[in-house]
């Protein structure tokens, strides 16, 4: 009697008595009936923008760089695939926003991070730019948690082995296990990334391969015939002070 006198409780006093409750309790009570399923199926609702109030900076709450991500509980998830601080190179740091890398102004180095979140199925796809100079090596792309996160000089760190796959927006070529894998995006004279520019990355790991597009334009598909393993966000960087955000999307949207 008293579960099914909680189940039929209008939707707002379900989002009130939720909104105390913590992530590990949200997701047990989704489970208990449809109704309240329902009620946490509302990405929008009191719950989810009382866990963005409590989890997010302020800075990244108020500012746009969670503009393209439009609802609360997509942006509590933007959150929990950002850098990880914990899998990144000693010679960066996350800033206090939660979604921004800051590389420190270390010579003859280059140096990487992950995202928190690796994926092995599914599609996703995720937004990085540059907020500093790029050097003479800037690359985005996907690792697997083996891939090498520092190295000794400037080199494209991300696709110089076997364990990821790397764009480098200064020169426009793609690379994999060393190799050079043509250049990218296939077109004569394409433009070259410019500071701020927003590179959306998705990756589908039903057909295994990596894409890219910019200022909402589709430039292609980079890379095909990804391992059935999962692959984390990542990137790398050579310039000093340089910065770098990534917040992730979620399931693209196709066309």
């Amino acid at each position: 009697m008293a579960a099914a006198s909680a189940a039929s409780l209008p939707a707002k006093i379900l989002e009130l008595i939720f909104s105390y409750l913590d992530l590990a309790d949200l997701l047990n009570c989704s489970t208990v009936c449809k109704a309240w399923h329902n009620c946490l199926n509302d990405e929008n609702s009191l719950v989810w923008r009382v866990q963005c109030v409590r989890r997010i900076a302020a800075e990244a709450q108020k500012g746009d760089l969670l503009s393209e991500v439009p609802s609360y509980k997509g942006k509590l998830r933007a959150l929990f695939h950002a850098f990880n601080p914990g899998d990144c190179s000693r010679n960066v740091y996350i800033k206090p926003n939660g979604f921004t890398l800051h590389r420190n102004p270390v010579a003859q180095s280059t140096d990487a991070a992950r995202g928190r979140r690796g994926f092995r199925k599914g599609r996703h796809a995720w937004e990085v730019w540059w907020e500093g100079p790029l050097g003479t090596v800037a690359v985005v792309g996907i690792a697997t948690k083996n891939a090498p996160l520092q190295c000794q000089g400037y080199v494209a760190l991300l696709g110089s082995n076997d364990q990821s796959w790397g764009w480098n927006l200064v020169d426009n070529y793609l690379s994999h296990n060393g190799d050079h894998q043509g250049n990218f995006p296939q077109c004569n004279n394409a433009p070259k990334y410019e500071v701020g520019d927003k590179i959306r990355v998705i990756l589908d790991m039903e057909d295994n391969y990596l894409a890219f597009e910019r200022g909402y334009e589709f430039l292609g598909v980079a890379f095909r015939g990804l391992p059935d393993e999962q692959l984390f966000p990542a990137i790398s960087a050579v310039y000093g002070n340089t910065e770098v955000t990534m917040v992730y999307l979620g399931e693209p949207l196709d066309g």
